[in-house]
């Protein structure tokens, strides 16, 4: 997998990935249109951020490239890639339980705060590729 040089896609599979955390000044790119909503992206090497209709998605520190994100109603996956460990947040219900799987592996569960954060510990590296799964109890 690669850096998204445009920033934003759709994928043929209706998902989309966003992402290049190759760069090294803030780029952003704001009214992305996918399935009736706008998104907006914000990302360089220290950060990657994306919003849809002006709330949060998702945040990454450092940068990464999201491949494939899909959100449902009771899940969300997608693949992360960056060129270090990276601690990643997704706005999700409040106050709800999600199961975590990554790459494969049960992670555990983790309750969302009152503003439905939820932190994930993710250990990259150039050329890594990791699959997340996030599914509500």
């Amino acid at each position: 997998m690669a850096v998204i040089e445009e920033l934003i896609r759709t994928e043929q599979d209706g998902t989309i990935s966003f992402g290049d955390y190759t760069l090294p000044v803030k780029t952003k790119k704001a009214d992305f249109e996918h399935d009736g909503d706008l998104y907006k992206i914000k990302t360089f090497n220290e950060i990657t951020k994306l919003e849809r209709n002006g709330l949060f998605v998702y945040e990454s520190v450092p940068g990464t490239a999201v491949h494939n994100l899909n959100v449902t109603e009771n899940c969300v996956t997608f693949s992360v890639e960056g060129s270090e460990d990276a601690m990643v947040t997704l706005e999700l219900e409040p106050e709800s339980e999600y199961k975590v799987t990554i790459d494969g592996s049960d992670a555990g569960s983790v309750k969302t705060n009152l503003g439905g954060k939820l932190p994930i510990s993710v250990e990259l590296g150039e050329g890594k590729c990791i699959r997340i799964q996030v599914e509500k109890l």
